[in-house]
């Protein structure tokens, strides 16, 4: 090779170097800017709305929420006539106990909501209907809602452990009514407390004069105090409540307390006061319940003081005392001061055949106090609950109720005995 030919060579060779060192700076650059490219490329976004189940659809967007409520319940029902006694009130009946449809959800910002309406008694009315704001462990309700009146009444009609409740929940006219409250959760303890007006269907202005809606100028002042400590696997319940009523301009109206023969398809009150003018009423009551694994039990007792216009003030009391059992390896929840419903463990059609609970009652009522005789009750029942699946139920009751001074028989007795059977399917989510 000659001179110039290895001069040539040389100069192509430097060429070809200084081209490769150029393309390896450019490789470099470009692998250093990827990371911010690939920052700063669209990523997929996410879903905006999620649909999930909990027995009925339920929407979330970010803090926003809602879900479609309902419930129905049908009953058919027999209660024995005593002796000769001619009611038609009483026998065989069957009726739709309720038909519930609405929602709840969340707004964002800590505000949720919750509107029910109800078809019972042929008639709609409201029942959940109200606005929450909720802060950390406190819980401001505005609205139409339950009063913190007592255990078995906070429960859940298609979580308790009977078909109706204790009697002394209707005869002393517990109920929903409108009002502003608040509570707060401080580890095992819960406080309650709300001013209340009246509910809703005797503040409407259906009628007018005396008794109309416009003339109702009532109040309440209800508070709740409980207290749940947990030892190992047993959950306890402790509680009392303190309730005050006055009826302002609607004491004019007549009062009565009484009952049903336990079910609610019978609209027979064979015990019950007469018409009482009552201006204030002042009640209290106290709370026991437990749950450890397929046990549970609740216990209750409850005092009503009527103040009336022109007469002395009676009291009367109603008690109930519960033992229950699962035959399935489930067990009943409880939380926020209330039992919930039970969610099988094996539901039918996956293995198992649900949860199947054995419940035990006894439930006390008097109405006598004074010149006023309502007469006394003393219920002994028993239920067998079928969850087959979570928010369905069947529940089979039976009761024998023992009344003393009650409606007159024929003969004149007033202390007899009764049989009673309850059945029950409802679908509740």
């Amino acid at each position: 090779m000659s001179a110039a030919e290895g001069a040539a060579l040389r100069d192509k060779v430097a060429t070809l170097e200084a081209r490769l060192a150029e393309l390896e700076k450019r490789l470099s650059n470009q692998a250093e800017a990827s990371p911010a490219q690939a920052a700063a490329a669209p990523q997929p976004s996410a879903p905006l709305l999620k649909v999930e189940w909990k027995g009925s659809p339920r929407f979330v967007e970010q803090d926003r929420t809602f879900k479609v409520k309902g419930r129905i319940q049908a009953d058919a029902n027999y209660v024995s006539a005593p002796g000769e006694l001619t009611d038609k009130g009483l026998g065989f009946s069957s009726e739709f106990r309720r038909i519930r449809l609405g929602g709840e959800g969340d707004l964002g910002g800590g505000f949720g909501y919750k509107l029910e309406l109800e078809l019972s008694d042929n008639s709609v009315d409201l029942v959940d209907t109200f606005v929450t704001w909720r802060k950390g462990p406190l819980l401001v309700t505005l609205g139409n809602q339950n009063q913190f009146q007592s255990l078995d009444e906070l429960t859940g009609d298609t979580s308790g452990s009977f078909m109706e409740r204790a009697a002394f929940t209707d005869a002393f006219n517990f109920e929903r009514r409108l009002g502003l409250s608040a509570q707060y959760r401080k580890g095992i303890v819960l406080t309650q407390l709300g001013i209340f007006t009246d509910d809703v269907t005797a503040l409407a202005n259906s009628s007018d004069g005396p008794t109309g809606g416009d003339e109702n100028n009532g109040y309440s002042i209800d508070s709740r105090l409980m207290v749940a400590p947990k030892f190992g696997p047993t959950q306890l319940h402790f509680g009392a409540s303190v309730h005050w009523r006055h009826l302002g301009r609607i004491s004019d109206s007549p009062v009565r307390y009484r009952q049903r023969p336990y079910i609610h398809s019978s609209n027979s009150r064979l015990i019950g006061t007469r018409d009482l003018r009552v201006q204030q009423e002042l009640s209290y009551g106290s709370e026991f319940g437990f749950v450890s694994g397929r046990w549970h039990g609740a216990a209750e007792a409850h005092w009503l003081r009527v103040s009336r216009l022109g007469g002395a003030t009676p009291r009367f009391g109603g008690a109930y005392a519960e033992i229950g059992y699962f035959l399935t390896d489930d067990s009943r929840p409880y939380d926020n001061g209330i039992f919930g419903g039970t969610k099988p463990r094996n539901p039918l059609g996956k293995g198992g055949i649900g949860a199947l609970q054995l419940n035990f009652r006894y439930d006390y009522l008097d109405l006598n106090s004074g010149d006023v005789r309502g007469g006394t009750q003393n219920a002994y029942l028993v239920a067998l609950v079928w969850t087959p699946l979570q928010y369905l139920r069947f529940n089979l009751n039976y009761g024998y109720l023992d009344y003393s001074g009650a409606a007159p028989l024929p003969d004149g007795r007033t202390s007899y005995g009764l049989h009673v059977l309850g059945s029950r399917f409802e679908l509740d989510f």
